[in-house]
């Protein structure tokens, strides 16, 4: 009996210390922006969690996307939950852009399936989102003349 005490003692006490090391707190004072060659110009992102070339990671990266910016209709490889963190962007499916449809405010969330296409856009002011998907990461553009890596 002493020993089986001394044993979930044990486990009480290390547990929470072990815990602590998969714990990541990230403030958004602390991220660090960067270009990202596969977005038009001006679109920037920050990782939080995980590594976008990796297979079968799950990566957490916010996007900024400037006042006034259009990324085209384009598809990814996986499956992508989209949240607005700041600001409001238009979101739109299929081949051709139609910015038409609504602005989508903070708080919105999206779960866009793999191979949909679809696009986005800001109006007067910058938004940010919040994707989460599983690696590798990816972009294709429907019109190959829109990928700004190929420009």
């Amino acid at each position: 009996m002493k020993k089986l005490l001394l044993t979930a003692a044990t486990i009480a006490l290390i547990g929470p210390a072990l815990a602590q090391d998969a714990v990541k707190a990230v403030a958004p004072t602390s991220l660090t922006w960067v270009a990202n060659p596969a977005l038009p110009k001006g679109g920037q992102i920050a990782i939080l969690l995980g590594d976008p070339a990796k297979a079968g990671e799950t990566v957490v990266q916010r996007v900024l996307f400037p006042a006034n910016y259009d990324v085209p209709p384009h598809t990814h490889p996986y499956a992508e939950t989209v949240t607005v963190i700041s600001g409001e962007m238009g979101f739109g499916m299929g081949e051709k852009m139609d910015k038409t449809g609504p602005m989508l405010g903070v708080g919105t969330f999206l779960a866009n399936p793999a191979k949909h296409a679809h696009y986005v856009w800001t109006g007067g002011q910058p938004a940010i989102i919040q994707i989460q998907f599983t690696g590798p990461g990816g972009i294709d553009y429907i019109n190959a003349a829109d990928d700004p890596r190929k420009q």
